[in-house]
């Protein structure tokens, strides 16, 4: 997808809590990789949780022309005046933080940290999952080969990577590499690199929402799925839907808390109800310009059989 700042998707929501408190977000408290982390009070609307949700920033598109790194520019701006307006509690990078296929250095961290960086330098936690295009192969520009071709080597100047390389490479940078490096130099990070069984899909895990009066007290369970794209295909395979379903029965078993999905490629359900509906303005973005690109297959059902409470947020 071509990344113009209108098809950016930023919205913000809140829970509203049972409990008159400030919230936490963290594991469970049992967890060995628990860490609560507790928001300033300062600012807080009592027993709420605001999330921040950040989709398809392309960071790194067009490296090597004068209007892609513009609109990295621009994006840290938005996304700073979204974050100084809202004072969310958490912030949620929803898929296509990159574009890889147009990244020619050795380590495209260096733009994830980019992106990441007006939710650091404001101390908020945030998480993020992959996309389509985070870990997609080097796309060769056919404006750079000239006519005998022989391609010049356009590569933007940049600092040394986390790994100490630098210069071009245009092998990519894979998902573990980018989820480890953002785990590894951001304390402020509540992602994970998931079950090693279900690799090569990385970045799928749940966070728990706890009142702070009350850690042991869930008011809302998050969980995160690789959608694929990129370096595999498109899908949610059925190890991830199993493993969802076990996860949810683990740590939810009668249901009572409500859960929430975050992925970034829709399924395909939500293209067949997703005309139907139509978001009036003020709407930021491009939601009603253009078709919804689903999965490239899905062989696994994310929906339990029993009833429960669970609001499903695909890109």
């Amino acid at each position: 997808m071509e990344r113009w700042l209108g098809n950016q998707l930023i919205a913000v929501f809140s829970f509203t809590s049972l409990f008159n408190s400030i919230l936490i977000v963290g594991f469970h408290h049992h967890h060995p990789d628990c860490t609560p982390l507790r928001r300033p009070k300062e600012n807080r609307i009592e027993g709420t949780f605001k999330i921040a949700l950040f989709a398809d920033l392309h960071f790194g598109e067009d490296a090597w022309t004068d209007w892609g790194p513009q609109q990295d520019v621009n994006s840290v701006k938005v996304m700073s005046t979204v974050l100084d307006h809202e004072t969310p509690d958490f912030v949620v990078y929803l898929g296509d933080v990159v574009t890889a296929n147009n990244i020619p250095i050795a380590n495209a961290s260096l733009y994830w940290d980019q992106a990441i960086s007006p939710t650091r330098e404001r101390g908020i936690p945030w998480s993020s999952v992959f996309g389509n295009h985070d870990d997609a192969s080097f796309e060769w520009p056919m404006e750079w080969f000239s006519s005998p071709g022989i391609p010049p080597v356009h590569c933007p100047a940049t600092n040394k990577s986390h790994s100490g390389e630098e210069s071009c490479s245009f092998r990519g940078t894979q998902r573990i590499e980018l989820m480890k490096n953002e785990i590894k130099h951001n304390s402020l990070s509540f992602s994970k690199t998931g079950p090693k069984d279900l690799w090569p899909s990385v970045s799928n895990y749940v966070l728990q929402v706890a009142s702070s009066s009350d850690p042991t007290a869930k008011v809302v369970m998050m969980y995160f799925l690789d959608s694929g794209g990129g370096s595999y295909p498109e899908v949610i395979s059925s190890a991830q839907a199993k493993w969802l379903q076990h996860k949810s029965e683990e740590i939810n078993p009668d249901s009572r808390v409500p859960e929430i999905v975050f992925w970034h490629i829709p399924s395909k359900a939500y293209k067949k109800v997703a005309p139907r509906f139509w978001i009036h303005k003020p709407c930021v973005g491009s939601i009603n310009l253009e078709h919804v690109a689903a999965q490239e297959a899905e062989y696994g059902s994310i929906c339990r059989t029993q009833p429960w409470t669970r609001l499903v947020l695909p890109l």
